[in-house]
C-alpha cells in the first residue's frame, strides 16, 4: 500500500454521535492519527445505542470510530480542560459538533486557539449554523430530514412523509465536512494558515436535494424576465420527477429497479420486454411524453415483467446494456459488491477483539484507504495520552 495521504497529521476529534465521528474516521482511513475525546464514564452517546451490541458498546459506535484512540476528559474540570487545550495545540485538525458557543464555555475558545495556532484547521458542525435564530437550535438527523424538505419528497404519493433508512443527513454532512477540511489543509500548504470550516446539517441536507430544490428556485432568467411560478416537489414513491421509467416496477416475484434515461434505452427496454411497439407509440416515444403518461406506461411494463422473476430480468437487461437491478437486502448488497470485485470489507484485530468493518469507499492508487485499527474501548488510551499531553 502506498503512503497514506494524511500520514503525520493529528486530529482532535471532540465530536459525538455520527456526523463528526464519521469525519474523524474518514481522516483516520486517510492516514491521520485521530484522538477521540469522550465524556468521562459515559463516552460517546452511540456506545449505548444498542442492540446490536459489540465489545465497544454498540455496532452503531463501531460504524463511525475505527482508527481512533479514545481518551476520557471531563471538560468541566480545569485540569482536563488544560489537557484538551494541549491536544488542540498539537493538532492539525479539530472536529467538534457542540452547539455554537459551547467550546468557549468549556475552556476551548476557538478564536483564541486559532490565533495562538494559525496553522490549525477547525471544523465546526452544527444543526442550523451560527447566526442568531439558528445557533440556539440543536439538530438531529431525523428532525433535519423533516425540516429540510427531504422527508416531504420521500415516500409514496398517497402515503405519509418517510425518513430515509439511515441517518442520511449526518452522513452527507460528514462528507461535506471532510471535503472542507481537505481543502483547508491544501490551502494551508500554500499559505501556512489553517482556518475555520463550518458545515450545517440543514445546508448539507438541502444541498443533497439538488434537482428537487433547484426546481423550487427555478431556472436562471434574464433580468427583465419574471420568474415563473414553480410547483412544489411532492412525494412520488420510487418514481423520478423528470424521467420515466426510472423507478421500481413489479416483476413476477417482487420489485425491480429499472432506469431508462433516454429514448434509445427505452427502445432497448421495450425490445427486451417483448413489447417493441411501445417505443414507437406517440405517448411513449419521448421521455417528455413518457413522464406525462407515466400512469399508463407503468401497467404495460409491469404486465410484461410479470412473465419472469426479477433476477432473470436483471440479467436480460444487463446483457442488453440497460441499467436494472432487483431490490436486495443489505447482506445481498454486500454479496454483490464482492461479486463485482469491490472487496467491501476488512478484518480488524485489537483490544476489543476481532471483527469486520466496511472498507473505505475511497481508493487511492488501487487501495481502499481503510484504517486497520478497530474502534477503541472507552478510555482505552487514557494513560498514554495523558502522559503524552502532560509532557513538554
Amino acid at each position: 500500500m502506498t503512503e497514506a495521504p494524511l500520514a503525520g497529521m493529528l486530529v482532535a476529534d471532540l465530536s459525538r454521535v455520527l456526523a463528526g465521528p464519521l469525519v474523524g474516521q474518514t481522516l483516520a482511513d486517510l492516514g491521520a492519527r485521530v484522538v477521540k475525546v469522550e465524556r468521562t464514564g459515559a463516552g460517546d452517546d452511540t456506545r449505548a445505542w444498542a442492540p446490536p451490541r459489540s465489545a465497544t458498546g454498540s455496532t452503531y459506535f463501531d460504524s463511525a470510530n475505527r482508527g481512533k484512540e479514545s481518551m476520557q476528559l471531563d471538560l468541566a474540570d480545569p485540569a482536563d480542560q488544560a489537557l484538551a487545550a494541549e491536544l488542540v495545540a498539537r493538532a492539525d485538525v479539530v472536529v467538534e459538533n457542540f452547539k455554537p458557543g459551547t467550546t468557549a464555555r468549556l475552556g476551548l475558545d476557538r478564536d483564541a486557539l486559532l490565533a495562538a495556532h494559525p496553522r490549525l484547521v477547525w471544523c465546526s458542525i452544527s444543526g442550523y449554523g451560527t447566526a442568531p435564530g439558528g445557533a440556539e437550535r440543536p439538530g438531529y438527523d431525523f428532525v433535519m430530514q423533516a425540516m429540510s424538505g427531504l422527508m416531504h419528497i420521500t415516500g409514496e404519493a398517497d402515503g405519509p412523509p418517510t425518513k430515509a433508512g439511515v441517518a442520511l443527513v449526518d452522513v452527507l454532512t460528514a462528507k461535506d465536512a471532510v471535503a472542507g477540511i481537505l481543502a483547508a489543509l491544501l490551502r494551508r500548504e500554500r499559505t501556512g494558515v489553517g482556518g475555520v470550516v463550518e458545515v450545517a446539517l440543514l445546508s448539507s441536507a438541502q444541498a443533497a436535494l439538488v434537482n428537487q430544490l433547484q426546481a423550487v428556485l427555478g431556472a436562471p432568467t434574464h433580468e427583465s424576465t419574471p420568474t415563473a411560478p414553480v410547483a412544489e416537489p411532492m412525494r412520488a414513491g420510487s418514481g423520478h420527477p423528470s424521467i420515466a421509467p426510472y423507478q421500481l416496477l413489479e416483476a413476477a416475484d417482487g420489485p425491480l429497479a429499472v432506469a431508462a434515461v433516454n429514448d434509445a434505452q427505452f427502445a432497448r427496454l421495450s425490445a427486451v420486454l417483448g413489447v417493441p411497439d411501445l417505443a414507437t407509440e406517440a405517448r411513449f416515444a419521448t421521455n417528455t411524453e413518457r413522464v406525462a403518461h407515466r400512469a399508463e406506461l407503468v401497467p404495460l411494463l409491469e404486465r410484461a415483467l410479470a412473465a419472469a422473476p426479477g433476477a432473470e430480468w436483471e440479467q436480460r437487461m444487463l446483457a442488453a446494456g440497460l441499467v436494472a437491478g432487483r431490490v436486495r437486502t443489505v447482506s445481498e448488497g454486500l454479496a454483490l459488491a464482492r461479486e463485482v470485485g469491490l472487496d467491501p470489507t476488512r478484518e480488524l484485530h485489537g483490544a476489543a477483539g476481532r471483527g469486520t468493518t466496511l472498507a473505505s469507499p475511497i481508493r487511492i492508487d488501487g487501495d481502499a484507504r481503510t484504517s486497520p485499527i478497530p474502534p477503541p474501548l472507552l478510555g482505552q488510551h487514557d494513560a498514554e495520552l495523558r502522559a503524552w499531553l502532560s509532557s513538554n
